[in-house]
């Protein structure tokens, strides 16, 4: 029986500006990472630079949960994402935070995957601000390719109730819709996936289990 194959791609920025540290949103890699190491998924981790991926620490709890630990563990180093890249996965997933809003999502390597991943139908998701890898993978006439799709991910509104709307780069939502994405969302904090064709989107941290949930039901 062929093994999954997962590349999950994770952020390399600790930091918005001199003051404020941001990072991955441990939640929103955890629950994804332990629901595919259940699943029997070859789980790859990168990252742009390689290394060790810094967390938010407002997502870090006092003790880390025993069913986070093996994940906390697997942030502390994980692969350069231009050395795995060529691989073929049967999904590509991108967890949250603010930190991708500033690599990731200019990251070129990142947008070489999404493409080659499109163009094979494999499933391509994420949740929260990891969407924001999703911004520049365009195709050969610079639309994005993921034009058309249904997708959901960080709100404005959201992001204005966690008063970081002036620390972010570029606002989530805004930056789909300019896309051509069909942007949807539910009410701030509450659990929402959406599935069209090949990618899967999660809005916030508290869709980050049925985000999980619904990759594995996709890729069974």
């Amino acid at each position: 029986m062929k093994t999954t194959k997962v590349l999950m791609v994770l952020t390399n920025r600790d930091h918005y500006d001199e003051t404020h540290p941001t990072g991955q949103w441990l939640e929103e890699f955890a629950e994804p990472y332990r629901a595919f190491l259940a699943a029997g998924y070859e789980v790859t981790l990168a990252s742009p630079l390689g290394g060790r991926v810094p967390l938010d620490p407002v997502s870090v709890p006092d003790v880390i949960p025993e069913k986070w630990q093996a994940a906390y563990d697997a942030l502390q180093s994980v692969a350069v994402l231009e050395e795995v890249a060529s691989r073929d996965y049967d999904a590509v997933v991108i967890p949250g935070g603010h930190g991708p809003l500033f690599d990731l999502a200019v990251d070129p390597t990142l947008a070489q995957v999404l493409v080659r991943a499109k163009a094979k139908d494999r499933l391509i998701a994420a949740v929260c601000h990891g969407q924001a890898g999703l911004v520049s993978a365009k195709n050969e006439d610079g639309t994005s390719i993921f034009a058309g799709y249904r997708v959901t991910g960080f709100s404005n509104r959201e992001e204005e109730i966690a008063g970081l709307e002036k620390l972010v780069p570029f606002a989530l939502e805004t930056r789909l819709v300019e896309l051509g994405t069909q942007y949807e969302a539910k009410e701030p904090w509450h659990p929402h996936v959406i599935v069209d064709r090949n990618v899967i989107t999660g809005q916030n941290p508290q869709s980050s289990e049925l985000f999980a949930k619904t990759i594995v039901e996709a890729l069974a």
